[in-house]
């Protein structure tokens, strides 16, 4: 199974995203897999948007992980948002969010889908890898931290 590092394209990070609340992030993320992947209409947004209705995707620690199963995905594809400033999320410590990884998966990919849950979990825990990512001012610094994770 492919690593966040590996299934994280540079073209799939936005830093500074112009957005004050989740419902634009999920906007942004249509906007940037509509066409792609197989995806067509506001399949990601509308996914996105039902799976949020479900329970909060705010981890807490000022990180968010939007996901979705989507039909007809070949593969996992992700992107990499940072707000220009944090944005509620309703997380359960409240706090405002800062980091946000969004997950699209395959309808029938349970196990990846776990995974991917559980290593976006593990990196940001990881206080290095958040003070890195932090100080990365484009997404080429930004895809590199991503892909050197764990070092």
């Amino acid at each position: 199974m492919k690593s966040i590092g590996e299934l994280l394209a540079a073209e799939h990070i936005l830093l500074d995203l112009d957005v004050s609340h989740k419902e634009q992030v999920f906007e942004a993320a249509e906007q940037l897999f509509r066409g792609r992947h197989g995806l067509s209409g506001n399949q990601a947004l509308n996914a996105l948007t039902e799976r949020e209705a479900l329970g909060s995707t705010g981890l807490g620690a000022g990180v968010a992980v939007p996901h979705a199963r989507i039909r007809g995905l070949a593969q996992a594809v992700l992107a990499y948002m940072r707000p220009c400033t944090p944005i509620p999320f309703d997380a359960p410590d409240a706090r405002p969010v800062s980091d946000i990884i969004v997950i699209l998966i395959p309808e029938h990919a349970t196990d990846q889908h776990l995974k991917l849950l559980a290593e976006v979990a593990e990196m940001f825990q990881d206080r290095r890898f958040r003070e890195r990512l932090a100080s990365c001012s484009d997404a080429a610094a930004a895809h590199r931290a991503f892909t050197s994770c764990p070092e």
